[in-house]
C-alpha cells in the first residue's frame, strides 16, 4: 500500500460500528494527526451535524473537528445553493439536513410549492410528508435525495435507508431524484475541491463496497477496502472492479505506511 498526501474516510463499520469502536480506528487517526496528514470523514448521514458526528467520534476516543466532516446533507446543500441561491426547500429529513439547507442560505417551507424537493432520512416520516413531497415533484419541483442507501445498520439489524423511503415519491411521480451522497460523484467532488489535491495523491478508506470504494472508483482515485464492516474479503474477490487494496484492518495501515516511512 502507497502512502497517500491525504484520505478520505468513510465512518460506519470503518471508523466504528453502531455504538461500538472498531479496533484500528482511533489509532489510524492519531497516526494521521500525528503526521500532519489531511483527512475528511465522509457520509452519507444526513441526520447529524458535523458538530454531532465529531462528538460521537471523540466519544470513541477518535480526534476528529467538525470542519473534517463531510455529510451527505452539507453537499446537497451546496449542490443546491450554487444552482439556484436562496432556492425554496420542501424537505423530509432531520435536523442535519435542515440545518445545512438554512446555512446555505436556501429557504425551507412546509408546502408544495418550492423549487426542490429534498429526501434525506427521517425516522418519523408520515404520509402527509410523503403527500406534500408528491405534490411538489408533480408541480415541477426538481428533486433531490441526499443519498441512495436502501438499508442501514442498527441495533435491531437493517433497517430502511434513505433510499426506500425515496423511492415513495420516485414510485408515485414517475420522477427519478438525483442523489447527492456515495457512491455518486457529487459528495466526492465537494471532498475532494475541500483537500485541494490531485486525484492521484488521495485514497478513499470504507468498508462497504457498493457505497464507499464505488464512490472513490466513480470519482477516479485510489480506494482501501477495509473488512471491519459490510463487505467481506471473499465478497471483494468477485467484483468486476476490485478495490485499490483491501486490508484486515487499519492496524495494517499504520503498520505498512510506517515501514515505508522507514524506507
Amino acid at each position: 500500500m502507497k502512502r497517500y498526501k491525504a484520505y478520505l474516510i468513510d465512518l460506519d463499520g470503518t471508523m466504528y460500528k453502531g455504538a461500538d469502536e472498531v479496533d484500528g480506528a482511533a489509532q489510524f487517526i492519531n497516526y494521521l494527526n500525528k503526521n500532519h496528514i489531511p483527512h475528511l470523514y465522509v457520509t452519507n448521514n444526513s441526520t447529524k451535524t458535523p458538530e454531532q458526528v465529531t462528538q460521537k467520534l471523540q466519544d470513541m476516543h477518535i480526534d476528529a473537528q467538525p470542519d473534517e466532516v463531510v455529510t451527505s446533507a452539507l453537499a446537497t446543500a451546496d449542490y443546491i445553493s450554487d444552482a439556484h441561491p436562496g432556492a425554496s426547500v420542501y424537505m423530509i429529513g432531520g435536523h442535519g439536513l435542515k440545518m445545512a439547507l438554512t446555512e446555505a442560505g436556501l429557504t425551507v417551507k412546509n408546502d408544495e410549492h418550492v423549487d426542490y424537493v429534498v429526501i434525506g432520512l427521517d425516522e418519523q416520516v408520515t404520509y402527509e410528508k410523503f403527500a406534500v413531497a408528491t405534490l411538489a415533484v408533480r408541480n415541477g419541483a426538481k428533486f433531490i435525495s441526499t443519498n441512495p442507501d436502501v438499508s442501514i445498520p442498527k441495533e435491531r439489524g437493517f433497517l430502511p435507508g434513505n433510499g426506500a423511503i425515496t423511492s415513495v415519491v420516485s414510485v408515485s411521480t414517475g420522477i427519478q431524484p438525483e442523489f447527492i451522497g456515495k457512491p455518486e460523484p457529487i459528495i466526492m467532488t465537494k471532498a475532494l475541491d475541500m483537500l485541494g489535491l490531485n486525484k492521484s495523491e488521495v485514497a478513499m478508506v470504507g468498508d462497504l463496497y457498493d457505497t464507499d470504494i464505488m464512490s472513490g472508483i466513480n470519482v477516479g482515485i485510489d480506494t482501501i477496502h477495509v473488512q471491519t464492516g459490510v463487505t467481506t474479503y471473499e465478497e471483494i474477490q468477485t467484483k468486476e472492479v476490485p478495490p485499490t487494496y483491501s486490508i484486515a484492518d487499519l492496524n495494517v495501515a499504520i503498520a505498512k505506511l510506517e515501514k515505508i516511512n522507514k524506507g
